[in-house]
């Protein structure tokens, strides 16, 4: 099968899936494209006028099939997301998409989606994903996953996939329960918050010594969202 006709049929999995675990609420009418211009502000987007709408507000050309550059990522990934925020269309819908692209070595580090359960599907390359449960176990479930393998991340949990090919890239599409999945990337927030946090209380909550937390919190801590 064509690369690209595998990519299609992947996404295509993916995203029906996605829509069966849907979180989001039930929408109550066809559809409720999302108006980027509206001064209300409610959880989600008011709805465009349907007369409006037109096919252009259910299309992106977001050539996903196209490999991300991701030499210059300090983690080794790009994660190029779908969702209402691109797509007007997907709101209300439940579901977004996501490419993520693994330099050699390359992780997508561990965050969480408040709001998703992503389904994962492995297009190019070899994987190693896992989540934690939550206390008191913080149980780790991971596995290695090569070309077509499918892995799910409960929604909230704390999860990771890393490149362990020391010369290929690897490529996933990931589906999410969510127009707006969410993403808290743990070191991110916890050492590069903005006020930071206080190294005193830090340093008692990784029981280690100031000092190796200042010198966290002035690291680059990059976002590789695209």
């Amino acid at each position: 099968m064509a690369a690209s006709s595998y990519f299609l049929l992947a996404a295509f999995f993916a995203i029906v899936i996605s829509r069966a675990i849907a979180s989001d609420p039930s929408p109550l009418q066809d559809f409720c494209v999302a108006d980027m211009h509206s001064p209300v502000k409610v959880n989600g987007f008011v709805c465009k006028d349907p007369m409006a709408v037109n096919p252009d507000d259910f299309f992106k050309a977001a050539n996903l099939d196209k490999p991300r550059d991701t030499m210059h990522s300090k983690v080794g990934s790009v994660v190029t997301l779908i969702s209402a925020l691109q797509l007007p269309g997907l709101n209300t819908l439940g579901i977004s998409l996501a490419r993520i692209d693994y330099a050699p070595l390359g992780q997508n580090p561990p965050h969480t989606h408040p709001r998703a359960t992503e389904i994962l599907t492995v297009l190019e390359g070899t994987l190693y994903v896992g989540f934690v449960t939550s206390n008191p176990n913080n149980t780790l479930f991971a596995k290695v996953l090569n070309k077509g393998d499918v892995f799910v991340f409960p929604q909230g949990l704390i999860h990771f996939q890393f490149n362990p090919d020391y010369h290929k890239p690897a490529v996933a599409i990931a589906a999410l329960s969510s127009q707006n999945p969410g993403a808290i990337t743990i070191a991110n927030a916890v050492f590069g918050s903005k006020p930071p946090i206080s190294d005193d209380v830090l340093a008692k909550a990784f029981q280690v010594q100031k000092g190796t937390i200042d010198w966290l919190q002035a690291q680059f801590w990059e976002n590789n969202q695209n």
